[in-house]
């Protein structure tokens, strides 16, 4: 017994002793490798006084850099990079760059790619429609096919993809499946053992191979694309599942919207693909990089963005796409937890005398980050920004249109995880005719929803105006 006593008392001094020594490092790290003063004080405050509970959450949403991913991303992974060079020097494709877009121009140098002519975009509303249009691809490739998405559930939806994927395969199309291991938690082993059986290659993305870095489950890959041939791509708001068609069990009607690209802006889009196999394979996969055939001549660009660029990309894009509008700046996404950067742009573009106009869901799916939501209404309302709430249904779709110019589709969402810490993808479009589809789709949303003001919160309850203050507490993360 007394032995036990003793050992006991060892413990009581050195667990917590190590806790607090474990924080004061994260506090150091956090420091020194915080992206936002919002974030690095409340995570330098969580540690100190409670290192109990931050030291374990800091281990898996800690705000450093994912260090061995930039370091690979920005400088180690040379044919990736060379492929880059490769393309941008392409005399053909340099025939086929965009020069009249002075003013968006500097939406090229995020992602050192410019605007491309010859393509022809697709606006694909909703999942029946996004879908259809991406099996039908699917059934027409004769060389490869790249797939990589966040979300793919195993269930009806699911398994006829898996189905298509094998078909191709079986055919002797050479197909390559990437998914992220967060998003994607819930794919079965047997649905990944059925892709490889059948001679599908398949990647999970990881962010980190350093075991630390192994633990964030904060960094997510939230790209959605598909690649036939490249030829022709597909990016959007859609994962792969039943509730994406509108047979969940929540919501009757999921409102996305994808965007089909055939042309030479799915070369970018495949470099995306490619930089994220490589990373989670270590190998190149066996795709071409001849300019596709002309199927139009609309301008388009492709611009992927994370947390492994030299610089905050995803936000840069957002902020400068908002600070170009002088008529109208109408933005929809599903989870609007804007920085102080995006909040000023907002106001100063209203302020500047254009419309701007957020939509987001009336029915969340994530209730936290729908109250975090709220708590920014009277910040842009008192410049004259004006938010609304779409009715039918669950909106999910990531669009933003700026005066009669730029039409912007993708996965990103209008909130930190996606502006500093997912890995997403938006394409961009000037063509007026297609500018002309997206404003009578939005026109549409629009019409489904409801004005959202100040009063509005004022007369909810005293819980749900506790809820929105409390969940803006925890905005870094959402």
């Amino acid at each position: 017994m007394p032995v036990i006593h003793v050992v006991a008392e060892y413990w009581v001094v050195i667990v917590p002793t190590i806790f607090h020594i474990l924080g004061l490092c994260f506090i150091f790290d956090t420091i020194m490798n915080g992206r936002t003063s919002q974030g690095t004080i409340a995570w330098v405050m969580a540690l100190f006084f409670f290192p109990y509970i931050a030291v374990f959450l800091y281990l898996f949403f800690g705000a450093r850099r994912i260090k061995d991913y930039s370091v690979a991303h920005q400088y180690s992974v040379t044919d990736i990079h060379h492929l880059g060079k490769t393309l941008q020097q392409d005399h053909r494709l340099q025939e086929l760059m965009e020069a009249d877009i002075s003013k968006i121009d500097i939406f090229s140098h995020i992602y050192h790619f410019p605007f491309m002519k010859g393509n022809r975009a697709t606006l694909l509303i909703d999942g029946e429609e996004t879908f259809a249009s991406i099996f039908e691809g699917l059934a027409m490739a004769r060389n490869y096919i790249l797939v990589q998405f966040f979300i793919i559930h195993p269930d009806s939806l699911g398994n006829r993809f898996k189905a298509a994927l094998i078909e191709r395969a079986k055919a002797g199309v050479k197909v390559y499946f990437l998914y992220d291991r967060i998003g994607s938690v819930c794919l079965s082993r047997s649905y990944i053992r059925e892709l490889k059986a059948s001679g599908v290659q398949v990647s999970v993305f990881r962010v980190g191979r350093q075991w630390i870095n192994r633990l964030h489950i904060n960094f997510r890959n939230h790209r959605k694309i598909v690649v036939v041939d490249g030829e022709k791509s597909w990016v959007g708001g859609h994962n792969v599942g039943d509730n994406y068609l509108g047979k969940g069990r929540k919501f009757s009607h999921w409102r996305d919207t994808h965007v089909k690209v055939e042309g030479p802006a799915t070369l970018p889009v495949q470099l995306s693909f490619v930089e994220d196999w490589y990373w989670a394979s270590g190998k190149l996969p066996e795709v071409s990089w001849d300019p596709p055939p002309l199927y139009g001549n609309e301008p388009a660009l492709c611009i992927p963005t994370g947390p492994g660029d030299i610089v905050e990309s995803g936000s840069l894009m957002m902020v400068q796409a908002i600070n170009t509008a002088t008529s109208r700046c109408w933005i929809m996404t599903p989870y609007f937890v804007p920085d102080v950067a995006v909040i000023k742009a907002l106001q100063l573009a209203s302020i500047r005398g254009a419309d701007v106009r957020i939509l987001i869901p009336a029915h969340p799916d994530k209730r936290v980050v729908w109250w975090a939501a709220h708590s920014y209404l009277s910040e842009v309302a008192v410049a004259g920004v004006r938010m609304y709430t779409y009715n039918n249904g669950f909106m999910h779709q990531k669009v933003f249109l700026i005066d009669d110019k730029v039409a912007g589709i993708g996965t990103a969402n209008l909130d930190n995880r996606s502006l500093r810490i997912n890995f997403e993808i938006t394409m961009l479009f000037t063509d007026p005719a297609f500018v002309k589809k997206v404003d009578a789709m939005c026109r549409t949303d629009f019409a489904n929803s409801t004005a959202l003001t100040t009063d509005d919160v004022y007369r909810r309850s005293i819980f749900f105006r506790l809820a929105i203050r409390a969940a803006r507490l925890f905005s870094p993360i959402l």
